[in-house]
């Protein structure tokens, strides 16, 4: 019988954040998630979605003739074919991305994925759910993202890239929650503390006002 997942949408767009920000990609987003992040805004893939086989996925991503591609949730590990599906786009040519909480075991995914971490701040009420161990699984491709609401989010996200170092061990970006944390005195704390960070809005939500970018 052939594998599938929980599908709440697939689509194509700009990317929002992460280092390919403005990239056109095509975004799989998976049903379910084990968190409730405060500022969580995709709710609407908590439940529900179509169930699908890969081939059928693969299919539709095929359609849009893009190069990159990301997989995202709700938590896409917490549904283990997840790594199938990596896999096999990653062995098309596809160049893949994975955006995880960082509340499930990342050491099984394909290396040659680019790994989209977040470690939750003290505002996502969420925070004993980082797994931190997961940090000694990423490398210079990967990126580790902090989304910041307020100044103890931003004072906790300096402390543990400097008790991690993760400056020396992959891409950090730090992200103000839209309505919460104004974006130009985020980019100016950075700017004054001297971060080895990159800033990040979501474009998306400035180009469209929307969570997913379309």
């Amino acid at each position: 019988m052939e594998k599938s997942l929980r599908i709440t949408e697939i689509f194509y767009s700009l990317q929002g954040e992460s280092n390919t920000v403005g990239l056109p990609t095509v975004f799989i987003r998976l049903t379910g998630c084990p968190l409730r992040c405060s500022y969580c805004d995709t709710a609407y893939a908590f439940s529900g979605g179509v169930k699908q086989g890969l081939a059928s996925i693969i299919e539709q991503v095929d359609q849009f003739k893009a190069k990159y591609i990301t997989v995202t949730g709700g938590e896409p590990l917490a549904q283990p074919v997840c790594h199938d599906l990596m896999t096999m786009l990653l062995d098309k040519g596809y160049a893949v991305s994975l955006e995880t909480s960082g509340a499930i075991d990342i050491s099984s995914v394909d290396a040659r994925a680019i790994k989209v971490m977040d470690l939750k701040t003290p505002s996502s009420m969420e925070m004993d759910k980082n797994i931190y161990q997961n940090i000694e699984y990423l490398s210079v491709q990967d990126q580790v993202k902090f989304v910041i609401a307020d100044d103890v989010d931003y004072q906790w996200s300096k402390s543990i890239m400097q008790q991690y170092s993760l400056e020396n061990r992959c891409q950090i970006l730090f992200s103000p929650v839209m309505g919460k944390m104004n974006p130009t005195v985020l980019a100016e704390s950075i700017i004054r503390d001297n971060l080895p960070v990159r800033f990040q809005i979501q474009l998306h939500k400035y180009l469209w006002d929307d969570a997913q970018g379309k």
